[in-house]
Order: structure tokens, then sequence, then C-alpha cells
């Protein structure tokens, strides 16, 4: 299929609206009902989106439900970046071909278990914003980004010959504590500014009053999400009391749920989703399913809940979705095209079978032995008296090392406190280059210290993705207030920004082995090694099996991150165009607590998701 193809043949006057009377969708004026399956682009390597799209419609799938995720798009405000893995518009085109229409949720909140609900960090250089809200600077930093991104979609609606059907605006705000109507008007306002008149433009919500009241709009039609655990009757009847006409709509019909770090694995029964699935579609019903297929939260994408105390997602977006991170189908997707056969007409042929895996064999890694932080820094440090901010710093994602000197002599073990909890959101502390131990957000604000007077205390943070649903979603990273040690507080920092991932992907740190007779420390270090060419590039999934929590690199390319002692997810996926059948391919490791004597890492052709605790 060329390519170069960006718009349908369809005529100027394709039209899809809100039949009021009918209560239903129309489609070039014939009656519509959805049945949709979320993805997300931001998950998958872009070699994958056809496999992926096409295994959708395959199902019988007429509709995709995609999040535009405002962060990854401009990591640094004003650059905008839509190319490679980030280009929207191919996506777009690829589901066109396919024959999928699309519902686009382009936020500016996205939740999504994405790093802050895709908003981007950059918004909290400005201290007190207060972020989905009529707050100035926010709206300022919205409207610039919808200036840029509705402008590329406009065109790619079903009314001007592409495929997109509907627009959200926002994302469940009803469950935010601001429940400003001044910020959603000023968002249909945009939204109607750059698409137009004729779109559809929706709002969705959880199953409680509250959330109804306050992420509605009137102008915007009203559509709820829920799961297996919720009554279908009273939830439509709940939509009903906000959307008296028109289409019964669930915006995200769960098919699974997320894990978080120390979970276990969730799941969804499922004979309880095709059996409810078949109920709402023989009401009448447009269906979302949320998700079809999860994918991976690669890199530092991962988001948090913050209820209790914070929780950082996993890795893997696996979400026991119909179709697997991997994106293979699974019984539940057998089971969901069943139910869909009894409402249309399933494509004729074959589902696309699960992508080749490979099981590569061990690969023993070895300590990268240089001057790690004119590597990692080369700008070098910023000084300042007091602790800074990733935000403040303009460093938004991964590592920073704070760096000063211990203010007396400490012969007996003395305690280093954070008082405020201000840890955010894992510190990993040294005295003179040996490892002392750990502090961590919200349960361990305090750990014992000795040394003398003028020794380097180096804390390395790590920001283990920002909050993405709720009230604490401005979630500054790094050391947010003071240390004491003791009686003292620590001040002149030495703050060094690290720019691990460019210093992976130039190769830096493979160069500059220790003997392989160096044992295997405690704190913070790099390991390295390579995967032999075999001639295959297939699917892969890597297991750290003894080693504690950091962050695995494959020729450059940030997998994310390990913790197998925390669990439930024991492996990490590893596409196949992450790899190279010819050419060796480069491993980097940071361990940040312990690694094993053996240093090995396994490669396997299945996935291990659901192991709690670390296994031998």
């Amino acid at each position: 299929i060329s390519l170069n193809i960006w718009k349908t043949d369809l005529p100027y006057s394709s039209s899809f609206s809100i039949d009021y009377k009918n209560n239903c969708f129309r489609k070039d004026g014939k009656p519509f009902q959805f049945i949709s399956g979320s993805i997300h682009y931001s998950r998958i390597p872009r070699e994958y989106w056809k496999d992926r799209l096409l295994k959708m419609y395959m199902t019988g799938l007429n509709a995709i439900q995609v999040y535009v995720p405002w962060n990854f798009h401009e990591t640094v405000q004003g650059v905008f970046n839509f190319a490679g893995d980030r280009d929207l518009e191919y996506f777009l085109n690829l589901a066109n071909q396919t024959g999928l229409l699309v519902i686009l949720r382009p936020g500016p909140y996205i939740c999504a278990e994405w790093e802050m609900g895709g908003l981007p960090a950059w918004l909290l250089q400005k201290p007190n914003i207060i972020l989905r809200s009529a707050d100035t600077e926010y709206l300022k930093a919205a409207s610039d980004w919808f200036g840029v991104l509705l402008t590329k979609m406009r065109p790619w609606l079903y009314q001007n010959g592409g495929n997109i059907i509907s627009v959200q605006v926002e994302n469940e705000y009803g469950s935010y504590f601001a429940c400003d109507y001044n910020y959603m008007r000023h968002l249909h306002t945009l939204f109607r500014l750059f698409l137009g008149e004729d779109v559809i433009l929706f709002t969705t919500d959880g199953n409680t009053d509250k959330e109804m009241i306050c992420g509605t709009l009137e102008g915007l039609y009203a559509t709820i999400d829920f799961g297996t655990d919720t009554n279908i009757t009273a939830a439509f009847i709940r939509q009903r009391r906000f959307e008296p006409k028109g289409p019964l709509v669930n915006s995200e019909f769960y098919t699974g749920w997320l894990d978080h770090w120390g979970d276990k694995h969730a799941s969804v029964d499922t004979v309880k989703v095709s059996k409810m699935l078949g109920e709402m579609l023989s009401m009448g019903a447009s269906v979302n399913m949320y998700m079809f297929e999860g994918g991976t939260n690669f890199g530092y994408w991962n988001g948090a809940d913050h209820d209790t105390r914070f929780r950082s997602v996993v890795t893997s977006y696996d979400y026991n979705a119909p179709l697997s991170e991997a994106g293979d189908p699974t019984d539940k997707l057998l089971a969901i095209r069943d139910v869909i056969k009894n409402f249309r007409d399933i494509p004729v042929g074959p589902m696309p079978p699960a992508t080749p895996k490979f099981a590569y064999g061990f690969v023993t890694l070895q300590k990268v032995w240089t001057s790690l932080l004119d590597t990692l820094s080369p700008q070098g440090p910023v000084q300042s008296q007091y602790p800074l901010t990733f935000e403040e710093i303009k460093q938004y994602y991964g590592f920073m090392l704070y760096r000063t000197t211990l203010p007396r002599n400490v012969p007996e073990p003395t305690p280093l406190i954070s008082p405020l909890n201000g840890i955010h959101d894992r510190a990993y502390v040294s005295v003179n280059g040996v490892y002392q131990g750990l502090m961590e957000r919200d349960t361990a604000l305090v750990m014992n210290v000795t040394g003398q007077q003028g020794d380097q205390l180096d804390i390395l943070v790590e920001n283990m993705g920002r909050v993405h649903f709720g009230s604490y979603i401005n979630d500054n990273k790094g050391l947010l207030g003071n240390l004491i040690l003791g009686n003292d507080v620590l001040t002149d920092w030495s703050i060094y920004p690290l720019d691990i991932d460019t210093a992976v992907a130039n190769g830096w740190l493979q160069a500059a082995h220790s003997g392989s007779g160096m044992e295997a420390g405690d704190g913070p270090m790099i390991y390295s090694g390579t995967l032999k060419p075999t001639g295959l590039a297939w699917d892969t999934f890597v297991k750290l099996n003894g080693w504690t929590k950091g962050q695995v690199w494959v020729n450059g390319v940030n997998l994310g991150r390990y913790w197998p002692q925390r669990g439930p997810q024991q492996t990490l996926y590893v596409p196949r165009p992450f790899l190279s059948a010819t050419q060796p391919n480069n491993i980097t490791v940071l361990e940040l607590e312990r690694a094993p004597s053996h240093r090995r890492i396994l490669f396997m052709d299945r996935p291990q998701l659901n192991s709690t605790g670390q296994k031998t």
C-alpha cells in the first residue's frame, strides 16, 4: 500500500453526526454504532503500528481511540516533534488505510497512566501553576500547543475527508478537584476555533454524579466510562440524566487494568468482558474497549498514582488487554471477536499471527569503569546553597546527582533526614563513593550516615514518573526541601543533571570496561555487554534475575525500569526493531542498588509479568 495517499477519496460531503431523535450516531446519513479499541502509538514502536491496527481491524473493530500525549510531542517548550515514533499523521494514515475510524483524545490532559497524565513537566517551572484550570500560564501553554496540534488534525476530520469521527475535550475532568467550568468553556471555544463547527466534541467521565457534574459542559456530548464490576443499566441511566437524547456511549470499557510496582498482576475475566460487551452492543450502545493493546512504558514515560502514598506504574502496559504487550492475539481477543460477529460482519481472512519470539539466552555484563560524571554531565554542575528541583534545573526525566560535603565529623551513625517528605522519588546515598543506603518518598525518610568532616556526600535522585491522576499532578522531582544531618542543614550543593540516555546512545559507556574480575559492588553502577548477532532479529524479553532495580538500554534505546524484587513484572519487552540480526547488540544496565555476582541477564521467548518477589 502506498503511504503517499494521505487522504481518502471520500466525497467532501462525508458527514458524521448525532441523531438526537433516534438516539444514535449517523455516518453519511446512516445509523452507526462504533465498536472501538484504545491503542497508544506512543507505547508501540512505529514499525509495529500497522501490525497492531490490522489485528484490531480483523477482530471486527470499526474504530480506534487514540490519546495524544502533549509531553511526548513538546518535551521542551516551543519545540514540537512529530517525527519517527511521534509521527501522528502517519499513524492516522495507517488506520485510514486499514479501514479504521478514529476517536481522537488530544487532552491537553490524558491520564493514560502516562508521565504527568501527558502534561509537560516544564509547566511546573511556574511554582504555583494550577494545572487543568483557567490559570493564565497554563491556558496560554495549552492554547499554543493546540494551535499546532489541532491545525494538523483538521484535515483528518471525517467531514474533511479524513477518518477522525469525534474529538474528546479534556479527559475525565470530573475526577479533578478544580471543577473549573471557565477552563472547559475555554477549551470548547478553542476546539471549535481550530476544528470547525461540524465535528462531534465529547467528554468522558467516571460513573458517579460528582464526576459527571464537573466533567460535562453544554455543547459537548457527555459519555461515561465503566468496567465489568458495574451495572450497565444504572450506568447508562446516569449518562441519560446528563444527556437525555443521543447514543449511549461507554468511552472506556475496561478489558483489564494497570499494575504498580508491588501489586499483583491485574487481570479481568474474559467471560465477564465478552458477556458485558455483548449486552452493551445489544442495547445499541457504542463501546470503546480500554485497552485493546496496552504496549510499553519505554524510557521514563510511566506515570504514578498518589492516593495514600506514591505508587509508580510498572514498565509493561500489557493491561491484560486483548492484544498482549507484544501485540499477540489472546483468548480474550478471540472471545471479543465472537461477540462482535453477532453485530456486524467481521472481515474475511485469518487473524495475523503473533510476531515470532526468540530466546537468545544469557549475556554476561561487565562494570563500566570510567570518569562517569564527565561523561554523563558534560556541562558540569549547577551550584546552589540549597537543593534545586529537576524542574528548576530543566532536567525533566531520569536522574540527577546532588553533591555536598559532610559539615562535621560523624563518627557514630547519625540520621540523615528529609523532614518534609522531600525525596521525589528515590535517593541513593554514598559517602566518599561508598554506598550507604537509600531514601524513598513516603516510606523511608531517614537513614544513618557516618564519616569525617569534608567527606563527599553524593545523593543520586531518581524520578520514578510523575503522578498522572488526581490532585497531586503538580509533582516536582528531585530534593524538594532541605536535608538535615543530625542538627545541621546541609548546604552548598553541586547539582549535576545527568544525561545518561545521550551517553548510552553515543556508545560512551560501552568502552572503558573494568577487568572481569571486578566484584559487583553496592550502589549505582553501570554495566555493559553485547548480545552477539545470530542472524535473527525477533522479539524477545529480558529478565534480570538477581538484579535489584534500575534501567536497561538495548542499542541505545531505553527499554524502561526493572525492579524484580518488588514485582510483579519480571521481564522487559525488547521489540524486534530495536535489535540487529547482523551487528553486535549493545546492552547497557544502570543498576541502582546491587548487581548479582553472576552479572548475567537472560533473553527469553516469553514474558513474565505476574510474579511478585524475587525468583531464582
